[in-house]
């Protein structure tokens, strides 16, 4: 059986490691282990967090961790060692077997290109072929028969055959080749020519950069801060030819212009900006993901920027928002170079796999901790600030409706004087304050006589704050769920968050890598969550914490009294 582990292995293990490796693949690290460390950085790649208290993690092992896993060059031997090297106990045999059948389920179907006959799904396991081509699921993707080893696949179902696929549990390994799409000169300008600045890759930028391009598509990971702007601007020195780039908003697609002209050859008349405001086609093109989902009369008008020019590659900035019509036209683009960005690949809505089939799988994910010691991102302290509710804020809690409950726990007012005795704390320091709910920002910006950036703010005025913030001219500001991803403001050393989108892991992840910046000064960046104790706003804080606590990240739970001194005063 290919790949099955030796039985004769079965149990080595270091005696007293720091993991359990249960048969309901689920794997438990004790954290104050001398090696959870080690570990923890074994297992990553292929292990996904699902639970991070304080002494016990809980991960889990599934398909698309596997493969995904598989894709980025890990092999089933390499998964198996590290958990035999790391048990504590004899791991199943039969858990380390179906490791190795799970991973071995990767590339058994391959789609390549063939001169005569287009693209072909060709299998390297005939009983596969003849297993999935009976699926209703791939019914009008599937021609004729070439051999009783191959099948033409209709040119324009080559996204959808692999997102079916995937589903059946058979991934398909994608070889057919890309196109090159309309040749443009874009070289690194990394001399400092013309009055730039000199300044070079970082090796982990140029690995992501090599490790992209090796594989010609897929997602490379990497925490917020460690310039995956920098990694895109690489990837398209490497393909020199028109580039289409998807963006979060049109702050963040101004700030990829910046950064673009600045770091390359590329002038400001080669790059186009296309959103609700311009919609200029040039041979650098960057797309808001909300002017390409705009609907009108219920069609999306603005999709056929997709097929505008002969793009040789597409670059999905923040891959873990994409929209799920975005996902749909990307389908129609697998003969386009794709490169996903992201510190998470983490879905709240549970769309990895398509992030996985349509994207590509994740080629490089470099750990969030790694990056802070070589000194490229910020140290952080990560601190939850429990407070206690009135009596008259747990009874207006206690009787809301079940919706409603996370709002009321998650605005309490109590909340207020916390977050304005931390601001004091910080004096000295750039402080942004964030929250999810526009009446709490209000009631913040008025405590803090501090300006508020939300989704109403026009973009004008969110680049006259956020140029002030960097300036140092305003040293508070309060923000929206807007400053979540792609603002680059790099003097924010302290983050303050009030509440969000309820337990999204990504957020809290986004929210920090708001203060992850390295300081000029080398001090260590905060991250404070306040929260109401005894109420659902409790959980949801625990389970937006577990993303981060994969990375290494330990917060540390304090009552408001105990940090802000004398018990401060209620606001009713």
């Amino acid at each position: 059986m290919r790949g099955t582990p030796d039985p004769e292995r079965e149990g080595v293990s270091v005696s007293g490691g720091p993991l359990i490796v249960q048969s309901d693949k689920t794997l438990l690290l004790e954290v104050d282990h001398p090696d959870a460390l080690a570990c923890r950085m074994a297992i990553a790649p292929f292990a996904e967090l699902e639970r991070s208290p304080e002494h016990v993690h809980t991960y889990r092992l599934t398909p698309l961790g596997l493969w995904n896993a598989r894709a980025a060059g890990h092999d089933a031997e390499g998964v198996v060692d590290a958990l035999l090297r790391f048990s504590r106990y004899p791991v199943p045999h039969a858990l380390l077997v179906d490791v190795a059948e799970t991973m071995d389920r990767y590339g058994r179907l391959q789609i390549v290109a063939h001169p005569t006959h287009g693209l072909l799904l060709r299998a390297v396991d005939r009983m596969v072929l003849i297993e999935v081509a009976k699926s209703k699921k791939l019914a009008g993707m599937l021609g004729a028969k070439v051999d009783d080893d191959t099948m033409v696949v209709h040119p324009s179902e080559r996204g959808r055959l692999k997102q079916a696929l995937l589903k059946l549990g058979w991934p398909a390994e994608d070889l057919a080749g890309y196109v090159d799409g309309e040749a443009h000169p874009i070289e690194l300008a990394t001399e400092g020519t013309d009055g730039r600045p000199g300044w070079e890759l970082r090796s982990y930028q140029r690995e992501a950069v090599q490790t992209f391009w090796a594989g010609g598509s897929g997602v490379v990971v990497l925490p917020c801060g460690a310039g995956k702007t920098l990694v895109g601007a690489a990837a398209m020195a490497e393909a020199k030819a028109t580039t289409l780039i998807l963006v979060t908003n049109t702050v963040a697609g101004r700030q990829w212009k910046r950064e673009l002209i600045a770091r390359t050859s590329l002038t400001e008349e080669e790059i186009g900006e296309y959103s609700g405001e311009r919609k200029e086609i040039r041979p650098v093109t960057i797309a808001t993901y909300q002017v390409l989902t705009a609907r009108r009369g219920g069609a999306f008008t603005h999709l056929d920027l997709f097929g505008a020019r002969d793009w040789g590659l597409v670059i999905y900035d923040e891959v873990h928002l994409l929209p799920a019509p975005i996902f749909r036209f990307t389908a129609d683009l697998q003969a386009r170079r794709r490169l996903g960005l992201t510190a998470t690949l983490v879905r709240e809505d549970g769309r990895e796999g398509d992030v996985f089939s349509l994207i590509g799988p994740k080629r490089y994910d470099a750990p969030w901790k790694d990056i802070e010691a070589q000194g490229w991102i910020a140290p952080a302290d990560c601190t939850e600030v429990r407070v206690t509710l009135t009596d008259a804020e747990r009874m207006a809690y206690a009787v809301a409706e079940p919706e409603e409950r996370y709002r009321v726990a998650a605005t309490a007012r109590t909340k207020l004087p916390v977050v304005k005795a931390l601001v004091e704390r910080h004096s000295t320091d750039q402080v942004l304050v964030i929250g999810g709910y526009i009446d709490q920002l209000h009631e913040l910006g008025e405590a803090l006589d501090a300006p508020i950036v939300q989704g109403s703010t026009t973009n004008k005025e969110r680049e006259r704050l956020f140029d002030a913030f960097r300036a140092g001219e305003v040293s508070t500001l309060v923000i929206s769920k807007v400053g979540n991803f792609s603002i680059d403001l790099p003097e924010a050393a302290v983050a303050i968050q009030v509440s969000g989108t309820f337990g999204s892991r990504q957020e809290e992840a986004q929210r920090l890598g708001r203060v992850l910046r390295p300081k000029a000064d080398r001090r260590q960046a905060h991250f404070y969550t306040v929260v109401s104790r005894d109420t659902i706003d409790t959980e949801y804080a625990a389970h937006r914490q577990r993303f981060l606590a994969e990375q290494g990240y330990a917060y540390t739970i304090v009552d408001a009294d105990d940090v802000l001194g004398p018990p401060l005063p209620s606001v009713e």
